[in-house]
């Protein structure tokens, strides 16, 4: 929406704060947007997916790129592999519900997960024991400089938990356009051992689970503790479980014998920052129109605000508390665009 000679950006970050562009343009194809990278006008732009892990903490003086590139489509299969294409502005959950609809297994796991395709190498999405990576083929990706086209492999990408090459090395230099997985056709390694995944399968009367029930058991956990953005403004989860040292983590069980904890590798341990929160007291805890939710305490919720800056204060007060109790730094998942 256009006001005052700028673009106003609060429909499309999915906290629904203010805030706003000089200017804005929406790309649905590869060409239109090499031809916008030439653009003078356009040489800082800010590339918008689905505003879903965004948090706008001020307007923006740069201008504002929005991928819409659209497209689902298997490019390339063997007897147990199909390889699937899918454009950049691909609804995330659209592309898991085409996958589970065609038997193509390997992301039942990532249903409802918010935002679109583009992101997902960016972030490496990843929830109830599944990762992008785990399946990342490769991505289609344009350089903003020279508007040539290049294919990142997963080496190239450098996955992390929730990080990858897109957010260090290679930040603001290039442009997904199409991510491409590679599935399997039969034989799912199905995952059912993370969260409440079997307990929820149990639950539904499922002792033998296809991808279907998975993605369906899945869809039922978040939707049970989750906030719609549509109806509560909110990215999901605003913070990434910390990753600590074992000798850290074996520090803090003998103070808390119930600390959830999940084996990396030999040297570190995962725990979920959402106990941390609910343990430092911050679950269902709203200040004013901003709040950690009451079912899943790793939420941030904006309960009414136009302002960027009042949620990020209430999520340093969490973190601040966490850090206080426990001893451990969250880091927010969210991205915060001054």
């Amino acid at each position: 929406m256009k006001k005052n000679n700028t673009f106003s950006l609060q429909e499309y970050n999915t906290f629904g704060v203010a805030a706003s562009t000089p200017l804005f343009v929406e790309i649905k194809s590869i060409l239109a947007l090499q031809e916008k990278l030439k653009n003078e006008a356009f040489k800082d732009a800010l590339i918008l997916g689905g505003g879903s892990n965004i948090l706008f903490l001020a307007d923006l003086s740069k201008p504002v790129i929005k991928i819409s590139i659209p497209g689902i489509r298997i490019i390339n299969e063997t007897e147990q592999i199909a390889v699937v294409s899918a454009g950049a502005g691909v609804v995330w959950h659209d592309l898991v519900m085409w996958c589970v609809a065609n038997n193509l297994g390997g992301i039942e796991n990532l249903s409802l997960i918010p935002g679109l395709v583009g992101a997902a190498p960016i972030q490496n999405i990843g929830a109830y024991g599944v990762e992008l990576s785990d399946v990342f083929y490769d991505a289609v990706c344009i350089n903003r400089k020279t508007g040539e086209s290049r294919i990142f492999n997963a080496e190239d990408c450098d996955f992390g938990y929730r990080d990858s090459a897109f957010k260090n090395d290679l930040k603001d230099a290039y442009v997904v356009t199409a991510v491409r997985l590679a599935l399997t056709k039969k034989n799912h390694n199905l995952k059912t051992n993370y969260g409440n995944v079997k307990e929820t399968l149990a639950q539904m009367g499922i002792t033998k689970p296809n991808i279907e029930d998975i993605a369906k058991a899945v869809v039922q956990i978040r939707t049970s503790k989750l906030p719609d953005p549509k109806k509560l403004g909110n990215a999901g989860s605003f913070f990434k479980n910390p990753i600590v040292p074992k000798g850290e983590c074996a520090r803090l069980l003998l103070q808390y014998p119930n600390l959830p904890h999940y084996h990396i590798d030999g040297n570190f341990d995962k725990i979920p920052a959402g106990w941390l929160i609910e343990q430092a007291g911050f679950k269902g805890l709203k200040k004013g129109k901003v709040g950690m939710h009451d079912k899943q305490a790793l939420v941030l919720v904006n309960y009414g605000t136009l302002s960027g800056k009042l949620l990020w204060k209430h999520a340093k007060l969490v973190m601040e508390g966490v850090e206080k109790k426990f001893g451990i730094s969250l880091e927010p998942e969210v991205n915060l665009l001054r």
